[in-house]
């Protein structure tokens, strides 16, 4: 079997093509992109990542979530060119095309939960967050939102208002979205534990409803099942179901962000399937068109009441996204696919765990293929070394390295990756 191409690196990233890019960017695009380290991508194919200087790297990141189903899937591929060839735009919320209503029907059915949903498309996941607030408030008659510390929704406003990351998110952008609370999230690494976080988070939200508003004027509870940009928290068993049991007193909305956790991520379709929690509306969007710009709104028929003409978008639901969005997830259906990220995420686990003998980290958090490692110090320099050696990875909340791969990589492309990931933490 002849050997693999990649990781390859034949100049220091970013070589001479790639300097010219990066410098060329930095003269003329915001001041606000982040941009995590100097990679100028060419192209990719499964789970490798060639640049313009023909440097190969194994993608552990996968666009930080999007590219689920690996770079240039031939039926996503397809799917986008046959779409285009006919037509590329038609308004979704005025006009009907195929492409659409199959998306909307797969996403409804696949939805947590046994009640009927209804779907609304969008470009992001930060404008299905807005039409999640929209909708819970129009719904409920409500304008209070609950959201948790360490949150990720989103940087437009009402999702920024949500947000509880960094505070570099908020800075300077007030007034944010009033009648928002942040309420601390169950984390057992920074509240005791398992059952100690469940009933200290519980029980700051029954104090919020005794000292600061009351409940009947909350329209929603918004979480992720799995916080991301926040450190990879995994909440305890029951903590969904505390949350539903909550919301269902008190006649309030439960929305679960699944935008990175969900389309299969964790080896369940969605995070919430593995407490089997059915949200009244349920967020998504980076892997759902595996590249493509789609989010989508899913809600119970029986919450979506809100009436024609209530909310809309000019380009959510595009035509070539939807072919690529039912194209991906009739990939991602292939009934190997989800025992396969199990598996493959257990190996990926273990062999995280096993990278303490390096020294520096604390412990290993996630499930599936969205897993983090806590350092004891930053990160930044192991992301560094990582990607001079052929392997992309970033780092969140500053010394968490997080782990995004596409959902087909393999144990072969995992334990590569390893080998150059060991070597970083050594050094």
């Amino acid at each position: 079997m002849p050997q693999r191409d990649y990781p390859r690196i034949v100049v220091t990233p970013p070589g001479p093509k790639g300097k010219a890019i990066v410098a060329k960017d930095q003269e003329w695009t915001s001041t606000s992109y982040i941009k995590e380290y100097p990679l100028v991508i060419a192209g990719g194919k499964g789970a490798m990542v060639e640049d313009v200087d023909g440097n190969r790297f194994i993608d552990f990141m996968a666009g930080i979530a999007v590219s689920s189903t690996g770079y240039n899937h031939p039926k996503v591929v397809g799917a986008i060119k046959d779409a285009a060839e006919r037509f590329l735009h038609i308004c979704g919320t005025d006009f009907y095309f195929e492409g659409f209503a199959n998306l909307a029907e797969r996403l409804a059915k696949l939805a947590p939960g046994k009640s009927k949903k209804r779907v609304f498309l969008s470009n992001s996941g930060t404008e299905a967050v807005e039409a999640a607030i929209k909708l819970a408030r129009n719904h409920t008659r409500r304008s209070g939102l609950i959201a948790f510390q360490q949150s990720f929704h989103g940087r437009t406003y009402g999702a920024m208002s949500l947000t509880s990351s960094k505070v570099k998110q908020h800075a300077h952008f007030g007034p944010l979205l009033p009648e928002v609370y942040h309420v601390p999230f169950a984390n057992p690494y920074k509240y005791g534990g398992d059952a100690a976080s469940v009933a200290y988070s519980i029980g700051a939200i029954e104090d919020l409803f005794a000292r600061q508003i009351h409940p009947e004027d909350i329209a929603g509870i918004f979480l992720e099942p799995i916080q991301g940009e926040g450190g990879y928290v995994i909440p305890p068993q029951g903590y969904l179901k505390a949350l539903r049991e909550l919301c269902d007193k008190h006649g309030i909305m439960l929305v679960f962000d699944e935008v990175q956790s969900g389309v299969g991520r964790t080896g369940k379709w969605w995070a919430a399937d593995w407490e089997g929690v059915e949200p009244d509306i349920l967020i998504t969007a980076k892997g759902l068109a595996s590249g493509m710009p789609i989010g989508a709104m899913i809600a119970k028929e029986s919450i979506m009441t809100w009436e024609s003409g209530a909310h809309g978008s000019t380009f959510g639901g595009n035509p070539v996204t939807c072919a690529a969005g039912v194209a991906a997830l009739r990939a991602l259906a292939d009934p190997t696919l989800l025992e396969h990220v199990r598996a493959v995420g257990d190996h990926f686990r273990t062999r995280l765990e096993g990278l303490g003998r390096c020294g520096g980290i604390r412990n290993v958090r996630g499930m599936g293929l969205m897993l983090g490692v806590e350092l004891d110090g930053p990160g930044a320099a192991v992301v560094s070394r990582c990607l001079a050696a052929g392997l992309l990875i970033n780092c969140t909340a500053d010394r968490i390295l997080r782990f995004l791969p596409p959902l087909v990589i393999t144990r072969a492309q995992v334990d590569e990756g390893f080998a150059i990931l060991e070597r970083a933490l050594a050094a």
